[in-house]
């Protein structure tokens, strides 16, 4: 057997896991979602928007790891629906504040079960899922700003 490649085996990648697992939640919420009008990437604008709301644009893209030129799309969408607005920043034309509209603030009633159902369908202790969880926002707060391969 040749070692010289074991570090290429599927089986050893910690990628492959953490793609195969997330496509396999957010698949989840597809039919949660569904009937709220939102796919998992509104949903978790909502969810930024539902802590902090009235928010300028590069902040919340900060806190979704989403640059501008995919939030703006998102945005824009939400918008149509009726949950946000996007307004120019009154001391800094150059940004662009979100907020919440009644209808956006009134739809967080609706989601307040979304989490107890996708946890329902993960079987994992609630021991191992904090565990996880914490070693996620690890990975996330350790490389935001990640220069590692000139990223």
């Amino acid at each position: 057997m040749n070692y010289e490649y074991e570090g290429l085996k599927l089986k050893n990648q910690l990628c492959f896991p953490l793609y195969a697992s997330s496509r396999l939640i957010v698949r989840l919420y597809g039919p949660v979602l569904e009937p709220l009008g939102l796919t998992y990437t509104k949903y978790i604008v909502m969810l930024a928007l539902w802590e902090k709301d009235n928010i300028g644009l590069k902040e919340l893209g900060g806190i979704l790891f989403l640059d501008s030129g995919t939030l703006t799309p998102l945005l824009k969408k939400l918008e149509i629906q009726g949950l946000v607005t996007r307004e120019r920043n009154l001391e800094d034309e150059r940004n662009i504040n979100i907020k919440l509209t009644d209808r956006g603030k009134r739809l967080k009633e609706t989601a307040k079960d979304i989490p107890a159902k996708i946890g329902s369908c993960i079987n994992m202790s609630a021991r191992d899922l904090k565990e996880l969880h914490r070693l996620l926002h690890i990975i996330l707060e350790n490389n935001k700003e990640s220069q590692c391969l000139g990223l």
